[in-house]
């Protein structure tokens, strides 16, 4: 692929990003996403044939950028227990500020799921696991891998339930510190570092974050994405 093909692809890509930030996955169409970029229909079905494909790689960007705003606010810790709880309060944080991005990243694993391709899904979530994992190693805490399973299925459900009821951080504290013995924090319920932006509001290419689609109608959009 030429320099400037792959640039297209890229284009097409960001453009996904933000209808999806933006629209949610019910909007994410070929021609939501032609709306939004230089391209054409036809550019779009060039580069991907299987709109599925588009949505995993755009997906997956959110993400990416999702996880480095974690580590840099876990970088800015004093300690490796410090560093832990500066994750964790970076990753609800985000969620905390916009709740759509929430919707999205269930809608997208439902979508998944319900089309029997999962794998995408997957990989996000080893990745997500794959960084707690470091973290926990670093404190270091006794079966970090299987630990860092447990707090990442934790955090699921705190996104959830956070969405409803948001609960102070100390009580938060607790719930994972009985998961992962060894990374009570110094001083409980101290503020880190701010919130990491959730997936689906990073923005696509440094620019300005994308609102999330809470506010977009039809919500939630756990349908097939076209």
């Amino acid at each position: 692929m030429s320099p400037n093909q792959q640039h297209k692809r890229r284009l097409i890509v960001e453009a996904a990003r933000q209808v999806l930030a933006e629209q949610g996955l019910a909007a994410c169409s070929v021609r939501a996403i032609a709306d939004a970029s230089p391209l054409t229909k036809s550019a779009i079905h060039y580069y991907f044939a299987d709109l599925n494909a588009l949505i995993d790689e755009a997906m997956a960007g959110h993400i990416e950028a999702f996880l480095s705003q974690v580590r840099a606010a876990a970088a800015r810790g004093d300690g490796p227990v410090e560093r832990f709880w500066a994750a964790i309060e970076a990753y609800l944080g985000a969620f905390d500020d916009n709740p759509g991005a929430a919707l999205l990243w269930y809608d997208y694993w439902i979508d998944a799921v319900r089309k029997g391709r999962p794998e995408p899904v997957e990989r996000m979530n080893r990745d997500v696991v794959a960084m707690l994992t470091d973290l926990l190693e670093a404190v270091p805490v006794p079966e970090a891998a299987a630990r860092a399973e447990a707090v990442f299925s934790e955090l699921l459900g705190l996104v959830v339930r956070q969405s409803v009821h948001r609960r102070p951080f100390a009580e938060v504290q607790q719930q994972i510190e009985f998961l992962a013995p060894g990374v009570t924090p110094p001083a409980r319920g101290e503020p880190h570092a701010g919130p990491a932006r959730a997936p689906g509001v990073t923005p696509p290419a440094g620019g300005e974050p994308h609102a999330g689609h809470a506010r977009a109608p039809g919500a939630p959009h756990a349908g097939p994405a076209r």
